[in-house]
């Protein structure tokens, strides 16, 4: 083959692989900003207060999915509350506001598939012994241990034993919690009514007996004699 043709046939190999690199380059950049688009509008359009993992797009590469909420974070359009979490946080004149800690753990369960529940303080506030919200909210999951950072709060989800999960109804963890979070000693008149009260607004008739077994026993004494029998009510 004389030099002309060698080199002609060169040029239009290495000129065809050019085109080849460079199309493919630019199949990628374009199903990026397709993927990008995607993920912003999903964002923009959902409604505050709304949690957001990688995960949550998962039908996308991993790698590429974090670089876009940590971008979308510097935008302002989300805001990071712990790694790899993020919240469609309202923004206004006075500040961020971010959704209840209650809201943002019962969702990060969903996600997780975990039972979640307040415990000590937060117990105590959520079930209505105090009227004091603390500034450092903690809660039991059977799921992942993590810190969600709020501003100045925090939210701590802290690993149980599971015998805080053999409970059967909803509203017994968090009694048993909020009254350890009382103490034995500090429990008075006012203490008792209130448990009257929640234990009259959610009877749980069908767990009670047994989560009842569950709950230390100077808590399981101050429940049986709040408890409303049928011939209370008669």
């Amino acid at each position: 083959m004389d030099s002309f043709v060698t080199s002609q046939y060169f040029h239009t190999f290495v000129v065809g692989k050019k085109r080849f690199y460079s199309d493919l380059k630019y199949a990628k950049n374009r199903m990026q900003r397709t993927v990008e688009h995607k993920i912003k509008a999903k964002i923009t359009y959902a409604r505050y207060g709304e949690v957001f993992f990688v995960s949550t797009f998962h039908q996308f590469d991993v790698e590429y999915v974090t670089k876009l909420l940590a971008q979308f974070e510097k935008e302002g359009l989300i805001t990071r509350i712990a790694k790899g979490v993020y919240v469609k946080a309202k923004k206004t004149r006075f500040g961020v506001v971010y959704p209840s800690a209650f809201e943002l753990v019962t969702e990060i369960a969903k996600r997780d598939k975990a039972i979640v529940f307040p415990t000590g303080e937060t117990a105590a506030n959520r079930l209505g012994f105090s009227t004091q919200v603390p500034m450092n909210a903690c809660f039991i999951t059977s799921g992942t241990p993590r810190t969600l950072k709020l501003g100045n709060r925090t939210v701590t989800l802290k690993h149980g034993v599971p015998r805080n999960f053999a409970y059967k109804g909803k509203l017994m963890p968090e009694l048993v919690q909020a009254l350890r979070s009382i103490g034995e000693d500090n429990i008075t008149e006012s203490v008792e009514k209130r448990v009257a009260q929640l234990l009259s607004a959610t009877p749980e008739t069908e767990t009670i007996e047994h989560d009842l077994l569950l709950a230390p026993v100077w808590v399981r004494q101050i429940i049986k004699r709040n408890l409303k029998t049928d011939t209370d009510n008669e």
